[in-house]
């Protein structure tokens, strides 16, 4: 699924693609699932001839802001990404394979022509995610129910601490919480503890102050260094959880020889390092 960095990569991509572009062109598929029951007459009808001023992020929301509402946002769900000619896809663990000389894209749901000859494609083969018009995206649902954003609101070490007492729930699944921590997603959660040497299954109101801010130190740390990666796994430190975390081996051992197990949690699945994690 698309965490913070992989939707903060769609995001530089809109901006560079269409931020300073009139949309001459729209296209979407007659999916009345990822277009919330909006019909592609009226996705025509409301972008055609605006201009693009800005591409915003929130969490794993993305919104273009045009001169007039309403606005586009889109979720990517479990697959969804946007995309343009000739830029290179991001390969998810587990997305099929795209090359970047397909256009236009398979599973396209969304799909805007801009003035200068440019694209940018809304795409989701899973039909999880969701292509909405706001008139106020950032003030609306389902914006305005996230909680704060790791890279661009953080939360200072007293509140982030005021913030975990606040809740008796357990500690993987807090941080999956998109009202608690918009953007975090199961890797992400998975490596923060790790780092943190925290124990997934504690209770969030059990953490130490210190222990919060670790907590809070690596959360910030981890998709600060994904973003500045622009979301490119090989470009992650080899020492990180990340790349020995899938497939449940039983065998599955950290870059330092630890023994990785997974639990469920939450009914996701939490990979962590019993001898280093408390």
């Amino acid at each position: 699924m698309p965490e913070l960095p992989e939707v903060e990569r769609g995001r530089r991509l809109a901006e560079a693609v269409a931020v300073r572009r009139r949309i001459e062109g729209v296209w979407c598929a007659d999916d009345r699932i990822v277009l919330d029951s909006v019909s592609p007459r009226r996705w025509r009808r409301a972008l055609e001839g605006k201009r693009v001023r800005a591409a915003w992020r929130w969490g794993k929301q993305i919104w273009l802001e045009l001169d007039a509402p309403p606005h586009p946002l889109f979720h990517f769900g479990m697959s969804g990404a946007l995309k343009a000619p000739a830029a290179k896809p991001i390969q998810l663990k587990s997305g099929p394979r795209e090359e970047a000389t397909d256009w236009p894209p398979r599973f396209v749901k969304v799909r805007l022509r801009l003035d200068d000859g440019g694209e940018l494609a809304l795409t989701d083969a899973r039909r999880l995610g969701r292509a909405l018009l706001r008139d106020d995206p950032e003030h609306e649902p389902p914006v305005s129910r996230l909680g704060f954003d790791p890279l661009l609101a953080m939360p200072g070490p007293a509140r982030f601490s005021e913030l975990l007492r606040a809740r008796r729930g357990i500690v993987k699944s807090l941080l999956l919480d998109q009202s608690f921590a918009a953007g975090v997603g199961n890797w992400i959660a998975d490596e923060v503890l790790y780092q943190s040497r925290i124990d997934p299954r504690r209770r969030a109101s059990s953490l130490t102050d210190g222990e919060a801010r670790r907590l809070r130190a690596r959360l910030a740390s981890i998709v600060k260094r994904a973003v500045a990666a622009n979301a490119d796994s090989s470009r992650y430190p080899r020492t990180w959880l990340f790349h020995r975390r899938w497939g449940k081996r039983d065998d599955a051992r950290t870059a330092r020889g630890e023994r990785i197990e997974h639990v469920t949690i939450g009914g996701r699945t939490a990979a962590w390092v019993p001898s280093a994690q408390r």
